[in-house]
């Protein structure tokens, strides 16, 4: 662990939205932020920047899907595009493995709602859970 505990921002690379969450190594804990559009035209970079400002993380952490083998996705190689292009924000960047992140965040945000705790579960309520997941695990296996 770093001498200074770190606040990270996470990432779930999806092609129509990226899933947003922020983790703290002081609490170990993450929360799910937001989703930011994704498209044809690529990523939100000023949403995505303006987050990074807002939030102030010391390194940013992208899930990199894996098939179950671990050998890379079809997906695989525009998550490394998109983790060359956050190289803007000259911040550390790691990447983890993201493999059943949105299934797990889908089982949790369905338990939330069987509890009365959530309402609705949208697509984009699964990307941003999806990327607390991934801040969950870094924050788990941190350096």
């Amino acid at each position: 662990m770093p001498d200074t505990p770190e606040t990270i921002i996470a990432f779930d690379f999806g092609l129509r939205r990226i899933g947003v969450a922020i983790g703290q190594q002081v609490t170990n804990s993450s929360s799910a932020l937001e989703t930011v559009a994704n498209g044809e035209s690529g990523p939100d970079w000023l949403r995505i920047g303006k987050i990074i400002r807002e939030w102030a993380p010391h390194r940013l952490i992208v899930g990199m899907p894996l098939h179950v083998d671990g050998f890379p996705s079809e997906t695989s190689e525009l998550v490394s595009n998109f983790v060359a292009e956050l190289d803007r924000f000259e911040l550390p960047i790691e990447t983890v493995d993201e493999r059943y992140s949105s299934v797990e965040a889908q089982a949790v945000l369905k338990s939330q709602r069987a509890r009365g705790l959530r309402g609705r579960i949208s697509k984009a309520s699964i990307d941003s859970a999806a990327a607390a997941l991934i801040a969950e695990r870094w924050l788990k296996n941190e350096r």
